[in-house]
């Protein structure tokens, strides 16, 4: 199947799902729980671009004009991008520690299982103690989502550096800050980026979980709000935002990845070879 007969069929597959959703939409108490996909484009609609739409057939009530999502969006996308900075970086960081010192790692492997294996949803009303209602508790939340992907994937990647690889390094005299730089790294940077891919949603699950819980800004209050007057457009139209700025996050992560990996062979260019 050729690259665009595949983009035809992926998009074939969007038309038949939102025509379906419309179809299911069109009865009165079923739209109650599911939305309607017109309505909820128009939310959309309402939220970036501030045109206010009179009443008409089609939505009874009209369409506010206003764009106050640039604001909440903005708090959300703030909160994903330091927590996967930051989460990245910390399981960077203490996935090539571990994966280095086998004492420490023995030592501490029950506490992070532990520590990995704790629902960590129930961290939120602590990180809102610790870091107050603003955007700190909910970057804390994602940051635990987003360490143990990382952690696991870099120390996974380190652990399996070939011993032939490290002992020719040895014979030539690479020295151990050689040996993270020429032999380390360059193992574990294909194992961060495929963990990348996973850490860009659980980012923005852990900032609107922590939004949903507690807070005044965010994507996550909307759909809060709105959950509460029993607004189902709303709530769809706030999870199709955030799904279509996550996929752009994974996109941009996608790129940087075929950008620092060119060195790494493709998969039809691996069985060529």
């Amino acid at each position: 199947m050729t690259s665009k007969s595949l983009r035809w069929w992926q998009g074939g597959v969007l038309v038949a799902v939102f025509v379906a959703w419309h179809l299911l939409s069109r009865n009165e108490q079923t739209a109650f729980f599911i939305g309607e996909p017109i309505k909820v484009a128009g939310r959309i609609w309402s939220w970036f671009l501030p045109v206010e739409v009179a009443p008409n057939a089609l939505f009874p009530e009209g369409l506010p004009g206003r764009a106050d999502i640039y604001v909440h969006l903005g708090i959300t996308l703030l909160e994903t991008v330091l927590a996967f900075f930051f989460g990245t970086v910390l399981g960077l960081v203490f996935g090539l520690w571990l994966a280095l010192a086998p004492m420490a790692s023995a030592i501490l492997d029950p506490y992070i299982k532990a520590l990995n294996s704790m629902p960590r949803v129930i961290l939120a009303p602590i990180f809102a103690l610790w870091f107050g209602l603003g955007i700190w508790s909910k970057v804390a939340l994602a940051v635990t989502l987003v360490f143990f992907i990382v952690f696991f994937n870099v120390y996974q990647g380190v652990r399996e550096v070939s011993p032939v690889i490290l002992a020719n390094a040895r014979m030539l005299g690479a020295n151990r800050r050689q040996l993270l730089r020429t032999v380390y790294l360059p193992s574990a940077t294909s194992w961060v980026f495929s963990s990348l891919h996973t850490s860009v949603g659980l980012a923005f699950v852990g900032a609107v979980v922590g939004e949903y819980l507690g807070s005044a800004r965010g994507v996550g209050y909307l759909i809060l709000q709105a959950e509460g007057t029993f607004d189902v457009n709303t709530v769809f139209a706030g999870i199709v935002v955030l799904t279509a700025f996550a996929l752009a996050l994974d996109a941009l992560v996608g790129r940087i990845e075929r950008r620092l990996m060119k060195w790494q062979p493709r998969q039809g260019e691996a069985e060529k070879l």
